[in-house]
């Protein structure tokens, strides 16, 4: 009998539906959070039958568990562990795990295409264009490389894994995947994702106003307490508060924070793993520890959120040589402007200048927003601003 453990998240579905249509009804699929593999694991290994084969993917394992495996199979059980995660590179050296974090091809790999690419390499699965193309629709999402390839429906499969049970889901796809020669959404799921996206694009545009920012270590922070649509929403505040180097999605109620980030410079697991979390360089996440608890809660709770930038303004607009105006809650003025000559760009704050200059206006205004928390004024606070001249 095979049992399988993996990540209760689209990879780790994706997981258990090579798993269920490898193996069909020789395997036992559990779904696990990052907090429970480890205990489940555990009860498992110690009422295992050696003739058991364990399988674990998307999730490593702690020391403790580390040694038992390697010990079950060194009593003749059979174990293997499939993962991507650069926190788990370690487990390499037993001949039971394979963890790889890049494709030959320099890409991130994802567990559903490792363990499905095992799967066909074992002859446990024969290979099929559908389910090679679910596969990497589950690794674009999970790796965010769907946003660089604006890859729609690599996003809807999230969207229809988070609106229905997994139960449900895995039957959805399995059907698929046995009876159709490409994968597409149907009449009604379309029709679901349709009114999904229509919810999220609420919920995000409401916590675009309950953002907090904030110094956490060498990093400027954007805060958010939200407990739904966190690759969407992290990704959508990223992109509206540029200037933050990542966003922290806090979910008290669950004791966890994710982190998102847009930019290539910036690696979120190397921050999860502060709090013994891990993930991907764009995506990762850990447990609210009391020091999370302290820098990403306490901190921010009794200041004030992120003003947004006025976005339908026709005069103050960014990027104008002119120069363009930025407000501050103590109503400081903050104009930045090109200096021709000089081919730089000059802030003034209050009608002085600033001692630093900038090579682009991105640059002024990165510094302008993480320094005094300022956002763009609309037109008539322009208008106010240049008649006084």
């Amino acid at each position: 009998m095979y049992y399988l453990f993996t990540h209760n998240d689209l990879d780790g579905v994706g997981c258990g539906i090579v798993a269920k249509l490898a193996f069909g009804e020789d395997v036992v699929v559990s779904y696990n959070s990052i907090g429970r593999l480890n205990q489940n694991v555990e009860a498992f290994l110690e009422q295992a039958n050696i003739e058991d084969t364990l399988i674990v993917t998307d999730l490593s394992v702690n020391e403790d568990n580390e040694k038992m495996i390697t010990q079950f199979v060194e009593d003749g059980g059979h174990a293997l562990l499939i993962d991507h995660h650069k926190s788990a590179l370690h487990l390499n050296e037993h001949d039971w795990a394979s963890v790889t974090v890049e494709q030959e091809d320099g890409k991130q790999t994802a567990a559903t295409s490792l363990f499905y690419q095992y799967a066909v390499d074992q002859k446990w699965l024969e290979p099929s264009r559908i389910f090679s193309e679910f596969v990497e629709l589950v690794r674009q999402y999970d790796t965010w490389e769907w946003q660089a390839n604006n890859n729609v429906t690599a996003k809807r499969l999230n969207d229809l894994f988070f609106m229905i049970p997994i139960e449900e889901f895995e039957t959805k796809i399995a059907h698929k995947l046995s009876s159709a020669e490409s994968f597409t959404f149907d009449e009604v799921e379309q029709t679901l994702l349709g009114v999904e996206e229509s919810r999220v694009d609420r919920y995000i545009n409401r916590k675009k106003r309950e953002v907090y920012q904030a110094t956490v270590g060498p990093h400027t922070v954007g805060v958010v307490h939200a407990e739904s649509y966190h690759s969407e929403l992290g990704n959508e505040l990223s992109k509206e508060f540029s200037h933050l180097d990542y966003i922290a999605i806090l979910m008290v109620g669950s004791k966890r924070i994710s982190f998102r980030t847009i930019h290539d410079e910036i690696d979120v697991a190397e921050v999860a793993g502060k709090y013994d979390g891990g993930g991907h360089q764009k995506a990762a996440g850990c447990t609210m520890s009391e020091k999370a608890y302290s820098q990403f809660v306490e901190k921010t709770f009794f200041s004030e959120p992120i003003k947004r930038d006025a976005h339908k303004n026709q005069l103050n607009v960014k990027n104008s040589p002119e120069g363009c105006l930025y407000s501050t809650r103590d109503k400081q003025d903050i104009f930045i402007y090109e200096n021709d000559e000089e081919e730089e760009w000059i802030i003034e704050v209050n009608g002085k200048l600033i001692k630093k200059s900038f090579d682009t206006f991105e640059e002024a205004e990165k510094y302008t927003k993480r320094k005094y928390v300022a956002w763009l004024a609309n037109d008539e606070r322009y208008e106010e601003f240049v008649n006084r001249g």
